[in-house]
């Protein structure tokens, strides 16, 4: 499977040209909407990227009245509304996550920072274990629960891919001592996350319970970062019933401050993979 560009990090960056662009022809929104001929709601869900698709009709009308007169650049966000109605191998799965996917953001992130409560994370978990997981909760039918599975496992191809991403990832000791499954299981796992750990683009910290109270105490979250500077960091935060998608620039630096924080109470990644094979040895000795 080949790692697609991400539809919905294209439609972000439209999103943020145009809005750019009104704000450099001193329009506000309402008075570019009167402009254009449209309710304030509809030039507002373009600028939110609360609308998926924008007709290059639609679009040249923004552009013109933006002054964008330069072709290649016209193009260029042509061809960025285009890509915005693509599918990723994702899409097939829309039934598990619903309309906002994590791997839609993964797909071209260049560092992704992670730290990890309760279970290790998906990025870096066994098919066996993320099986366990799905099997803990709710029962659900084989079917859907091998098609998490499959979905899960697909996202790991980023952290091998030509040029993968980077990953920096800070587990609470938690997530170790909780067996998932059986002690098989969590041995392949184990084996496998010290495996992941040798990469060079993958970082692997371990939070001690002697850490005592920390910044993170709250929930267990994901910052995702990108190389183009216009499309700004994203915090993923998982919830029971949803994902939740934070933008705001203000909260994304509250967000990475706390990752500082548990990382540099975490231990090294030296000490982390020392930390994570007496676990092993200790789950083992201990059944």
């Amino acid at each position: 499977m080949a790692i697609e560009r991400s539809p919905s990090l294209r439609l972000r960056r439209l999103a943020a040209e145009l809005r750019r662009a009104r704000e450099g022809v001193h329009l506000t929104g309402s008075q570019a909407a009167k402009e254009l001929g449209w309710s304030a709601g509809k030039l507002s869900k373009i600028e939110k990227t609360e609308t998926k698709r924008l007709s290059s009709t639609d679009l040249d009308k923004m552009m013109d009245l933006y002054r964008i007169k330069d072709p290649r650049r016209r193009e260029a966000l042509q061809a960025l509304a285009k890509d915005a109605k693509l599918k990723g191998w994702w899409s097939k799965y829309r039934d598990i996550f619903g309309d906002q996917a994590l791997p839609d953001f993964e797909a071209e992130a260049s560092v992704i920072r992670s730290f990890s409560t309760q279970t290790i994370p998906g990025l870096l978990q066994t098919p066996s274990y993320a099986e366990a997981i799905f099997l803990g909760g709710r029962y659900v039918s084989p079917e859907e629960v091998r098609r998490r599975v499959e979905f899960r496992t697909a996202r790991r191809e980023i952290l091998t891919k030509f040029r993968p991403i980077h990953l920096r990832t800070v587990l609470d000791e938690s997530a170790l001592r909780r067996e998932i499954g059986s002690p098989a299981v969590m041995r392949e796992q184990f084996d496998y996350l010290l495996y992941m750990a040798q990469l060079p683009n993958i970082d692997v910290q371990v939070l001690p319970f002697s850490a005592g109270a920390h910044a993170g105490l709250a929930a267990p979250f994901t910052i995702l970062e990108f190389p183009e500077p216009l499309d700004t960091p994203i915090v993923y935060v998982g919830t029971v019933t949803n994902a939740l998608f934070i933008e705001e620039l203000d909260e994304v630096a509250q967000y990475s401050a706390t990752f500082g924080d548990v990382q540099g109470a975490a231990l090294s990644t030296a000490r982390s993979a020392a930390f994570i094979k007496e676990a092993a040895a200790s789950m083992e000795s201990d059944t």
